[in-house]
């Protein structure tokens, strides 16, 4: 058949015009309802100039066009930034090196299949154009230049690279306070630190959201409730968002910092002292509890290295189960691991010396949740998209983990703490998510705090300080890492140099990833003993 058949015109149009909508819709986040008026003017287009079917026709040339590669990056980060609402490359790295194993995402597997089989039919279709149409031939040169100035992956490529010729690349290590306590209260509080994934304090506008965060609206009139904690970069995921928080500074990727870079990590951020170390030092017994497995992105690693005796995941609790099928995707559902938390806290309690807990919990996750079935009992039917519903299902549960242990006598000398891990990555209310300014989940409350809302521009490497403090511990000028306390007048970095201001200086940082990883090359892998972190 003749690569000039007309047969394929309009077939092969129609699906370039398709995947153009789609790729614009995504990369300046409209709904994709949008791709139809995009098409449309597409084949207008098309018809207008008679792509694919010029008057005066040139011999089909059988050349492979030059923009193919740069076309199937492209398509590449639509894929991501569809998924999860921007390419951060930082994360990337991060998840390549700390390892993926055993993450939830199985869900999105037949998606990106299918994105993958429909991107090589886009490719195969804008080849028989340039091969048809002499015009393109001359056009897609041009294209190709464009495709790569501004191909985001290549983008945080450039940028990353720029930073190890950057004329300040040890601005923001310079301004690193190492985290140290410099006294202690009399009696130190037992700490209860939840991490609500993905649960950002912006869902409280109920403006756009209705009531889904009510409940955790009400744990915040216990205490105080801190506006303002905005998002820097390398702190959008889980692990980002932990280490921001609990050891005052972005998680930069090891990269090619790590002489073993294509090797798997065998310690996480050893070169800096953390939320654990220091609690450690004070000699508090410390417990990680969270219902993925501890495996994906270093989690395990992470609490072992820094001061934590027991890590419990997706594995350990499993065997828990009264019905070994209640589970999702990601691991164990947060009605049951709240419960095993209320367990386990009340084994902490009973034994002498302070104790730290840190729990992570599941039902936020985008992009549509996974609600337990305590919320379907208590909100009925879930359609299996709606984010909002297991927004709503997250804040109860944490309500009622809080609540029952208060019941219990468990929160005496104790300060809690509820965040968000970080900001949600796309949803189905992402359009309404990104209407205007976002902000982190940070409460606090217990141990003689106050009642009360504070509002400072911040940002999670914050929060590390500011529970030290809250905790009664006094540490090196109200700061820690890069963060400072927000019980304290000392400025943070965002009020003093600006959210903007302050990522551009971190993405030109190399000092402090060295910081972060200096040790890394020097210390041996875990043992087999080390590795098994849960002991029932």
């Amino acid at each position: 058949m003749s690569i000039r058949h007309p047969g394929h015109r309009w077939p092969s149009l129609i699906l370039l015009g398709l995947c153009l909508g789609y790729a614009i819709t995504t990369v300046i986040a409209l709904p994709h309802l949008f791709t139809l008026p995009i098409l449309g003017l597409w084949l207008a287009l098309a018809w207008g100039f008679r792509w694919g079917a010029p008057k005066q026709a040139r011999a089909p040339d059988k050349v492979w066009p030059w923009s193919l590669f740069p076309l199937a990056l492209w398509w590449l980060c639509i894929y991501v930034t569809n998924s999860y609402g921007r390419v951060d490359l930082s994360a990337i790295l991060f998840h390549f090196q700390a390892g993926v194993t055993d993450h939830g995402g199985t869900g999105r597997i037949l998606y990106a299949i299918v994105h993958t089989l429909v991107g090589l039919l886009m490719l195969a279709a804008f080849t028989w154009l340039v091969r048809v149409d002499h015009r393109w031939r001359l056009l897609e040169k041009v294209l190709v230049m464009f495709l790569l100035a501004f191909n985001p992956l290549l983008f945080g490529i450039t940028r990353q690279g720029a930073a190890i010729v950057a004329e300040d690349d040890s601005w923001l290590d310079r301004r690193y306070v190492p985290p140290a306590i410099e006294k202690a209260p009399a009696n130190p509080p037992n700490l209860i630190l939840l991490y609500l994934e993905s649960i950002e304090g912006t869902y409280a506008d109920e403006a756009r959201f209705g009531d889904v965060y009510d409940d955790l609206e009400a744990l915040g009139q216990r205490g105080l409730v801190f506006h303002g904690v905005r998002q820097i970069e390398n702190t959008g995921w889980t692990m980002g968002g932990m280490i921001a928080s609990q050891c005052g500074a972005p998680l930069m990727p090891a990269g090619l910092m790590h002489d073993n870079q294509f090797e798997p990590l065998h310690h996480v951020v050893p070169g800096v002292n953390c939320l654990g170390d220091l609690l450690d030092s004070q000699g508090y017994r410390q417990m990680f509890m969270g219902g993925a497995s501890l495996k994906f992105a270093g989690k395990g690693l992470f609490y072992q290295d820094h001061g934590f005796d027991r890590m419990l995941g997706r594995e350990q609790l499993e065997k828990r189960l009264e019905d070994p099928e209640y589970v999702n995707s990601w691991g164990i559902n947060d009605d049951s691991l709240l419960d095993m938390a209320v367990a386990e806290i009340r084994q902490l309690a009973r034994k002498p010396g302070p104790f730290a807990f840190v729990g992570l919990t599941l039902s936020g996750h985008p992009p549509y949740g996974y609600p337990a079935q305590s919320c379907y009992d208590r909100q009925g039917e879930f359609d299996g998209v709606n984010i909002l519903y297991s927004v709503q299902c997250s804040a109860f549960l944490a309500r009622r983990f809080i609540e029952r242990l208060e019941a219990e006598g468990l929160l005496e000398n104790t300060l809690v703490v509820v965040a968000s891990d970080h900001l949600s990555m796309k949803n189905s209310a992402w359009q309404r998510l990104i209407e205007g300014p976002r902000e982190n989940t940070l409460m606090m409350f217990g141990n003689g705090l106050p009642q009360g809302v504070i509002q400072r521009e911040a940002s999670t490497v914050d929060t590390l300080p500011t529970l030290l403090e809250a905790m009664g511990f006094t540490i090196p000028s109200h700061r820690a890492g890069l963060g400072a306390s927000l019980l304290s007048q000392a400025q943070t970095l965002v009020e003093r140099h600006g959210l903007e201001g302050f990522n551009a200086r971190l993405l030109a940082e190399n000092a402090l990833q060295q910081r972060l990883w200096k040790q890394a090359d020097d210390m041996p892998p875990p043992t087999t003993a080390q590795n098994d972190t849960a002991r029932d």
